[in-house]
């Protein structure tokens, strides 16, 4: 491949760009098209990080899809929804039961998306707010930032970054900071 490689935002889907659903202080992924909504700053933030010229890519864990309870044509309509509101680039999707090297906090998806996209992953940034998007993160050898979203979760590792919500998490990646400069 010809050309300098490319800089990504990579994010989970389900309480970073829409809200999960919480039951007893955990997250949990809609499972119809009611649970299915668009955080407020989610649209504004992710055209922020595209317009600074970062590759916008979800890499999203959905076992509710692999289990039979959510269709897959609903969790398309779903990735439809969150295309049609913000510049996406792509939506890589793991809906394994089982783990496995796709499913975070593993890093397949975020190393799928670089060899498909030509991304530079120790220039590139995972956004989300489980322990397993900073594991994925980490493993790939991006810089991270979590969204502390007050999970009853004990974290398994410290991320670079902490935001309140996707928001704050563009203004820490487009800072400057040292840890984030180009």
């Amino acid at each position: 491949m010809a050309g300098a490689l490319r800089r990504a935002i990579f994010l989970d889907r389900d309480g970073v760009l829409n809200r999960a659903m919480v039951r007893g202080g955990r997250p949990y992924a809609p499972t119809c098209l009611e649970e299915f909504e668009i955080l407020v700053e989610a649209p504004a933030a992710v055209r922020r990080l595209s317009e600074a010229g970062y590759l916008t890519i979800v890499v999203t864990n959905q076992k509710d899809v692999g289990r039979g309870i959510v269709s897959e044509a609903l969790m398309n309509r779903m990735h439809e929804l969150l295309l049609a509101a913000m510049p996406l680039d792509d939506i890589i999707v793991c809906t394994s039961v089982n783990g496995g090297w796709r499913y975070k906090p593993g890093p397949g998806m975020l190393i799928e998306a670089a060899a498909r996209w030509g991304i530079d992953l120790r220039a590139s940034v995972m956004i989300g707010d489980r322990w397993r998007d900073v594991g994925a993160g980490r493993r790939a050898g991006c810089r991270t930032v979590f969204i502390d979203r007050g999970y009853a979760e004990t974290p398994a590792l410290d991320p670079d970054e902490v935001a309140r919500d996707l928001a704050e998490a563009a203004d820490i990646v487009l800072s400057g900071k040292p840890a984030f400069a180009a």
